[in-house]
């Protein structure tokens, strides 16, 4: 398990890879939260937020949870973690560039969100 220090580094790595352009109005920045989030419509201990796109009262941030990254890949290296957190951190960034330019349709990244959430879902029924 990689150290909250060596997580943040990463991250800072990884930010520094990005356009300028990609953190136009992203004015609440990305931050690290030290937390465990499992979504609310988790049926069991198999599912965890690893980052969020949030938006509200003009705020747009995006939070990395070092906690759910700690759970879900407890034997990841730097080399591996960084590898890892690369995708999350652009599929939030995506989340962020999709509702600057007002993207809500089929393709967009909230679409596919919600289709494999429905899939996750649909192991739990009868």
């Amino acid at each position: 398990m990689i150290g909250s220090r060596e997580y943040r580094k990463i991250i800072e790595e990884l930010l520094d890879e990005l356009p300028e352009a990609f953190f136009r109005e992203l004015n609440g920045g990305v931050i690290v939260s030290e937390a465990r989030i499992v979504p609310d419509y988790a049926r069991a201990d198999d599912l965890y937020t690893l980052g969020e796109y949030r938006t509200a009262y003009g705020m747009r941030q995006i939070v990395m949870f070092k906690g759910s990254f700690d759970r879900v890949y407890p034997r990841a290296d730097a080399a591996e973690a960084k590898e890892l957190l690369r995708g999350v951190l652009r599929h939030e960034f995506r989340h962020h560039l999709e509702h600057l330019g007002s993207v809500h349709n089929s393709s967009s990244l909230e679409a596919e969100d919600e289709r494999e959430k429905q899939a996750y879902l649909s192991q739990y029924e009868d």
